[in-house]
């Protein structure tokens, strides 16, 4: 047997060494590297991923507020024609004259299976571009080679990406691949991705855009985004990023609470806040602590919260000199 070395690095050398900082292409979401952008069927995947390429490809904003730095964009688009792609642009800027110079996009409706030759032409793309720095494919179903034998799923599903995921490393270009989640979802935003782990262990990083009772948000996970997950709003094409998804919800939940309190007829306890507003128990009473300390409500008797504007809801105890009756606060006795 040939005689094999391992090509060792010593601790000391290895943290003398130099190394240029991340390539963003969309900061704190996109870098450079293999992508995956997953999501259900018709919720917007092909116009965020749009989204992005039309920030790079202009060093405009992602998602309404993310600065992007200008650069080449090849865009793989094998789900629709010409005309579909020129209908979407037309969507997103029908001002002709406000249209920005969009000479740096790229669009494609073939290509090649990954073994077939992709490779080779994303490599030609790259030597003719003057600052190549995002491809999109749309989607990884139509480039995915066939399973290799005598391999399980996420073996298979691995090798087949790696060579991809080496290409967009090596080059320092993000390479953003469109890929659909399971129905029913999954604890974990990664276990949702259709198919075997295999794809998001490859990834170097996994964007899921998702929606429930509480709207869209966006997560991200990988080797050199730190993990976030973000809420965005859609419409009439464009998305448009609202901020951290805990705290848009949070901010949410505290406006249902502030407008059911305001339209109440009196003070109203946790349990009669969940009941209106279908929020759980435990949330409201934790919100309430919140808001009542920063005088987004106010307490009116133990358990009891009204709208600083309902002032006339407060009771105060009950008075000897008017036959015991309760009297409101802001009228007087009869």
């Amino acid at each position: 047997m040939k005689h094999v070395k391992f090509n060792l690095i010593n601790s000391v050398d290895l943290m003398a060494m130099e190394f240029e900082p991340v390539k963003w292409i969309v900061p704190g979401y996109v870098p450079e590297g293999f992508s995956v952008l997953a999501g259900r069927q018709k919720l917007g995947k092909t116009w965020l991923a749009i989204d992005f390429a039309v920030a790079v490809a202009t060093g405009g904003a992602a998602m309404g507020s993310i600065g992007c730095e200008q650069g080449d964009v090849l865009y793989i688009d094998m789900e629709n024609g010409s005309r579909r792609i020129q209908s979407r642009i037309d969507a997103l800027f029908p001002n002709k004259r406000n249209r920005p110079n969009l000479s740096r996009l790229d669009w494609t409706t073939e290509a090649l299976a990954l073994d077939k030759g992709l490779l080779v032409a994303l490599e030609d793309w790259r030597l003719t571009t003057k600052t190549p720095r995002l491809v999109v494919i749309d989607v990884l179903q139509r480039i995915k080679p066939a399973a290799r034998p005598n391999q399980n799923s996420y073996e298979s599903d691995y090798v087949i990406w790696a060579p991809l995921q080496k290409w967009a490393t090596e080059n320092r270009i993000a390479v953003v691949g469109l890929h659909h989640t399971k129905k029913g979802g999954a604890d974990d935003p990664l276990e949702a991705l259709s198919g075997s782990n295999g794809l998001s262990a490859c990834a170097d990083t996994t964007l899921v855009l998702d929606r429930d009772g509480n709207g869209v948000t966006l997560y991200v996970r990988g080797r050199d985004v730190e993990e976030r997950e973000s809420a965005l709003t859609f419409l009439g094409g464009i998305w448009t990023l609202k901020g951290d998804a805990a705290e848009v919800r949070r901010s949410d939940e505290r406006s249902s609470i502030a407008v059911t309190l305001k339209e109440a007829t009196e003070p109203m306890g946790p349990t009669d806040l969940a009941n209106v507003t279908g929020m759980p128990n435990g949330n409201i009473r934790k919100l309430l602590f919140t808001m009542a300390k920063k005088g987004e409500v106010q307490k009116a008797g133990r358990g009891q919260y009204i709208h600083p504007e309902n002032q006339h809801l407060i009771t105060v105890p009950r008075d000897p000199g008017n036959n015991g009756n309760k009297v409101t606060k802001g009228k007087e006795a009869a």
